[in-house]
C-alpha cells in the first residue's frame, strides 16, 4: 500500500511542479518563436538569416526535450525527477541571464534571472521537504 505524502512534501511538489512547468513552457515558447518568427527575438538592427534559423533549431533541440521530460516527471509525480530537471531548467535560465548580460539587454537578463531564482527556490523547498519526509 502506498503511504500518503506529508502536507509539506505535497505543497513543495506542487510549487516545484508549477514553477518548473512554467519555466520549461516559457523557454519552449521562445524556442518555437525563434523558429516561426526569428525577427521577433533578434535585436531590431539585425535581420533574420539562415544562421539565425539554424541557431533557433539548436535552441529548440535542447529546450523541447527538456520540457517534455519535465512535464512527464510532473505528470508521474516523481519528486526526484522534478528535482533534477527543475535544477537543470534553473541552470539554463541562469545561463540565459548571463547571455542577456553579455548583450547588455536588461530584459534578457532580468527575466531569466527571476525565473532562475524562483526555480531554485522551488527546488530547494522540494529537496528539504523530501529529506524531511518519512
Amino acid at each position: 500500500m502506498r503511504e500518503k505524502a506529508s502536507p509539506a512534501l505535497t505543497n513543495a511538489m506542487r510549487l516545484a511542479s508549477i514553477v518548473t512547468a512554467a519555466n520549461v513552457l516559457i523557454a519552449s515558447g521562445f524556442s518555437i518563436a525563434g523558429l516561426i518568427a526569428p525577427a521577433a527575438l533578434l535585436p531590431a538592427k539585425d535581420a533574420p538569416s539562415e544562421a539565425s534559423f539554424i541557431f533557433a533549431m539548436y535552441a529548440a533541440a535542447r529546450t523541447l526535450p527538456l520540457a517534455l521530460a519535465a512535464l512527464v516527471a510532473i505528470y508521474k509525480r516523481s519528486a526526484m525527477a522534478v528535482l533534477a530537471l527543475g535544477a537543470l531548467a534553473g541552470l539554463v535560465q541562469l545561463v540565459d541571464a548571463a547571455i542577456g548580460l553579455y548583450q547588455h539587454d536588461l530584459g534578457k537578463t532580468i527575466g531569466p534571472l527571476v525565473i532562475a531564482a524562483l526555480q531554485f527556490y522551488a527546488v530547494f523547498r522540494l529537496e528539504n521537504a523530501a529529506r524531511s519526509a518519512p
